[in-house]
C-alpha cells in the first residue's frame, strides 16, 4: 500500500520449461512491492509462468473486481476493502487444504483481521505497516530541546506546538483512511465511529491546525523529508524508512527517524485474495501457498522494507530490517494499534466531504 507506487503497468514473466509453458498464473499487485527474484524462483520452483500486473489504488482495483471478469487469479486489495468485495461477491472463500502454509501466519495480526474479515475465510496478510510520525531528528531538537514531543499526536493536535514546528515544514499524507482515525482515536473518540457529530469534532480539530501544513500528498513527502524541506510529517512507516535510506546515501548529514505516537495508530494491510471468476484457480494456490513460505516472504520484506505477516520467517529476516521498530514495533506499541476498517456508506460521504474542505481550506 504505502510504497511511493507509480501508476505503471508492466508485466514481469519467466518461462518454465516446455512440458509446463501452458500453465499460468495472473497477478496484480501494487508497484515496487515484490523482490527482482520472486516470481523467476517460483517458475522455477513449479513450473507456471506468472503475469504480474500492477494497480496504483484499490479505487482502480476493486472497480476491475466488480466486472466479475478481470483475468486475474491473484490480487491484493488493502484490507479496509476487503469486506466491501466479500459483501458484493467480488472474491471467494479460500480453501486452506490448498494452503498448507496458512499455519505459518501470526495469530495475532490474523485476530486483527477479523474485523475486516470474520473468520479469516476469504484472505490472508501479504504485507502490512502503521501511520505514524516521521522527523527530522536535529531540527525537532533544535526547536524544542529533544524529540520527546515526537511520542504524542499532540506534536500535530495542539496548535502552540504545531505553530513552533511549522517554521520548519509540516505536510499530512493526503489520506483520510488513516488520518480521519488516527484524529478521533487523539480525540478519545471511537477511532471508526459511526457518529456524524463525532466527524464534527475531528473536522474542527483539523481545521485548527490546516494553517500550519503545508500540504497533503500521498509522497512528495518521501523525498521533502529526506532533502530537508519539511521536518516533519504524518505518513507512512514505509515511506518514512525509505526518506531515511535515501538521506543516508545522499550523505546529506540529515537523520529521518519515525514514532508510533503513545495514544496508538492505525495498522493497515494489504491482502492475498482470489477473485471470483478466476481463471486459474489450480495456479492461484501454488502462488499463494508459495508467498507462505518462510523464506520467500522474508526475503521480499527485506527487499521492500516492510513487515510481513509471516511468523516462521523471522530467522530470514535481516537484521536492518527485523530490529527497526519501525518496521517491526515492539509489542507494546503493538497494543495500541487499531486496524483500518471499511465505514458505512453515509459515513464514508461525509468523510470525503471533511477531508475535502480540510485540504482545499475553505
Amino acid at each position: 500500500m504505502p510504497i511511493n507506487r507509480l501508476s505503471v503497468a508492466v508485466m514481469l514473466s519467466a518461462f518454465s520449461v516446455a512440458s509446463y509453458a501452458a500453465e499460468t498464473v495472473n497477478i496484480s499487485n501494487w508497484n515496487g512491492y515484490i523482490a527482482d527474484d520472486t516470481l523467476t524462483n517460483f517458475t522455477q520452483a513449479t513450473g507456471v509462468k506468472a503475469t504480474y500486473d500492477i494497480h496504483d489504488s484499490n479505487e482502480v482495483l476493486e472497480s476491475k473486481l466488480m466486472t466479475g471478469n478481470t483475468g486475474y487469479d491473484v490480487v491484493s486489495p488493502s484490507n479496509h476493502f476487503l469486506s466491501r468485495l466479500i459483501k458484493a461477491g467480488a472474491i471467494q472463500k479460500l480453501d486452506r487444504s490448498q494452503l498448507p502454509n496458512w499455519k505459518n501466519l501470526d495469530p495475532v495480526l490474523m485476530k486483527k483481521l477479523e474485523t475486516n474479515d470474520p473468520g479469516n475465510q476469504y484472505g490472508f496478510p501479504y504485507m502490512w505497516g502503521t501511520a505514524g510520525i516521521g522527523y527530522n531528528v536535529e531540527k525537532i531538537k533544535a526547536i524544542f530541546g529533544n524529540t520527546d514531543v515526537t511520542r504524542s499526536w499532540k506534536m500535530f493536535f495542539d496548535e502552540d506546538t504545531i505553530k513552533k514546528l511549522s517554521t520548519c515544514g509540516v505536510a499530512i499524507i493526503d489520506n483520510p483512511t488513516q488520518i480521519l482515525p488516527i484524529t478521533l482515536n487523539y480525540l478519545g473518540l471511537p477511532h471508526h465511529s459511526h457518529e456524524p457529530a463525532d466527524y464534527k469534532k475531528a473536522e474542527e480539530a483539523l481545521l485548527k491546525i490546516r494553517p500550519y501544513i503545508q500540504y497533503f500528498h500521498a509522497s512528495k513527502y518521501i523525498s521533502d523529508l529526506a532533502n530537508g524541506n519539511i521536518c516533519a510529517v504524518i505518513g507512512f512507516n514505509g515511506d518514512v524508512v525509505q526518506a531515511a535510506a535515501s538521506a543516508k546515501e545522499a550523505k546529506n548529514g540529515i537523520e529521518i527517524a519515525y514514532s508510533i505516537p503513545e495514544e496508538g495508530s492505525t495498522l493497515w494491510l494489504d491482502m492475498v485474495v482470489m477473485p471470483k471468476a478466476a481463471p486459474h484457480e489450480k495456479n492461484a494456490y501454488a502462488y499463494m501457498n508459495y508467498l507462505l513460505e518462510p523464506k520467500v516472504i522474508a526475503n521480499i520484506s527485506n527487499s521492500i522494507h516492510y513487515a510481513n505477516p509471516n511468523s516462521a520467517a523471522d530467522e530470514f529476516l535481516t537484521p536492518a530490517v527485523k530490529q527497526d521498530p519501525a518496521i517491526y514495533p515492539p509489542k507494546s506499541v503493538m497494543e495500541k494499534l487499531f486496524i483500518v476498517e471499511d465505514l458505512p456508506p453515509a459515513i464514508a460521504r461525509l468523510a470525503t466531504r471533511l477531508w475535502t474542505k480540510l485540504k482545499t481550506n475553505t
